[in-house]
This record gives structure tokens, C-alpha cells and sequence, in this order.
């Protein structure tokens, strides 16, 4: 059966990352590959009250993704520092386009074996 829920589309796309393990993190579904990569507020967090995801992201990915849709994407409290994005799940949401953007917070703190094995598939 094909996930329907906010909560299982974002989970059957972080599990199907090699190695990912799911943890609960400030009551949240976390994803983890060594690190946290990911964490996802179904019912919002901190002044965010909508569903979102906080994610890792490569240097610069915040601005830039901020700059060019600030309605979808936004700086997260705590790790927004870091440079994670938040990504807004209330609104059209492209899932091919989260899909993307999980792979590409699981690139950040994966380490190189596992990336290969990812560009491998």
C-alpha cells in the first residue's frame, strides 16, 4: 500500500536511504545516518505552526533556497544556524521535489561510503 500521510511519504523516503535509522528527537520523527539529518514537525515547532521538515543542507542552500521562495522554505530555529532549511508541508507540495531534498540532507552528514552506495543504485 502507497504511503498517503505527510509522516509516511517523508519516512518511506528517508528509510529507503541506506543505512537510516528513525528516532524520536524533541518528540519529533527524526532520521539519522550516524547523524541527524532530518526532522520532521507534523504539527509545527517553535512559532512554525504548520507541518515541516528541518533538514541539512550544503553550504549556501539555505540563502539561496530562502531568497528564491521564501513562502515554501525558511531558516529553522537552533540548527538554522548550521545552515538547515525548513521546508513548509502545508501548501502544493512536490514530493518528488522533498524526495530531493532529503536525499540531498542525507548527502550532507552521510559519509562517503554510503554516498557512493547511494549513487550506485
Amino acid at each position: 500500500m502507497k504511503p498517503t500521510t505527510i509522516e509516511a511519504l517523508v519516512r518511506a523516503i528517508c528509510i529507503a536511504l541506506p543505512e537510516v535509522t528513525e528516532k524520536q528527537s524533541h518528540s519529533a520523527p527524526a532520521f539519522f545516518v550516524k547523524k541527524q539529518f532530518l526532522a520532521l514537525w507534523i504539527n509545527g515547532h517553535h512559532h512554525h505552526e504548520f507541518p515541516h521538515l528541518w533538514c541539512a543542507a550544503r553550504l549556501g542552500a539555505q540563502e539561496e533556497l530562502v531568497e528564491a521562495d521564501p513562502d515554501r522554505f525558511f531558516r529553522p530555529p537552533y540548527v538554522g544556524g548550521r545552515g538547515w532549511i525548513g521546508v513548509r508541508l502545508d501548501r502544493s507540495v512536490d514530493w518528488d521535489e522533498i524526495a530531493q531534498i532529503c536525499e540531498d540532507a542525507y548527502r550532507t552528514v552521510a559519509p562517503p561510503k554510503l554516498i557512493a552506495q547511494l549513487a550506485a543504485r
